[in-house]
């Protein structure tokens, strides 16, 4: 991994246009957005429709060849929810399309690639209309989906569990347990008692947690000039 080089301020200013950008651009896209996200190259977020939110301190992280699409595509005008709870992880190329309910619950990771639907959109005759009967996805607290996993409709995930890199989940995944394959199958059972450690206890105190991310690039990047910045961006060389 390279070296940041930027001074200091040029990273606080780079800092405040992404904040600018989430509450000016993406913030209004959502029924609500909580406080004290972070998110990484938000203009590779797409989020479309209504009724979509998104708890506080999530960290949401696009790409520009990996977009996070949240999409909520009703029935009906109005129609169809995405509900993401606190602390969630959101990694490149993650696609969550709800067709009427998407529950997913507090300190929630989900790794790049991977994909939530409701629906399987058309039946295997009728190639117009949508599945008749709602099928909605909940998902509980502190689950971990993993590389490009998918989550197909009706299907419910009990708290803890973790969901291998690649599985197709398309029945129910109780709490406490590690499945993976396609279709995805109990591999391991987790204690109940943990003890876990969650993104919750990571973000319990975010405000003092902002401040040590801004004295940790401070001392990061003490010594960084903007000349020397400069020339790693027109003249990089190998020590960069």
């Amino acid at each position: 991994m390279r070296r940041d080089h930027r001074p200091f301020w040029v990273k606080r200013l780079y800092l405040g246009y992404r904040s600018w950008h989430v509450e000016h651009f993406l913030r209004p896209q959502f029924e609500y957005l909580g406080n004290h996200g972070t998110y990484m190259n938000p203009w590779y977020v797409h989020v479309a429709g209504p009724n979509i939110s998104l708890g506080h301190c999530a960290t949401v992280i696009g790409a520009p060849d990996a977009r996070v699409r949240i999409t909520v595509w009703g029935r009906g005008h109005d129609q169809g929810r995405i509900s993401i709870g606190d602390y969630a992880l959101i990694t490149p190329g993650v696609r969550i399309t709800a067709s009427d309910l998407i529950e997913i619950g507090h300190s929630c990771m989900i790794a790049s690639g991977a994909y939530i639907t409701d629906s399987d959109w058309h039946s295997l005759y009728d190639r117009i209309e949508r599945n008749a009967e709602p099928a909605p996805i909940r998902i509980g607290d502190n689950v971990w989906i993993g590389d490009r996993a998918t989550v197909l409709k009706g299907v419910t995930i009990g708290d803890n569990s973790v969901v291998g890199a690649g599985a197709v989940v398309a029945k129910d995944v109780p709490a406490n347990v590690v499945v993976a394959g396609n279709p995805a199958r109990v591999v391991k059972e987790l204690d109940p008692e943990g003890p876990f450690r969650t993104r919750a206890d990571f973000y319990a105190d975010p405000e003092f947690l902002d401040l040590e991310m801004s004295r940790y690039d401070r001392e990061l990047l003490a010594g960084n000039t903007l000349f020397n910045w400069l020339r790693t961006i027109v003249a990089p060389s190998r020590r960069d």
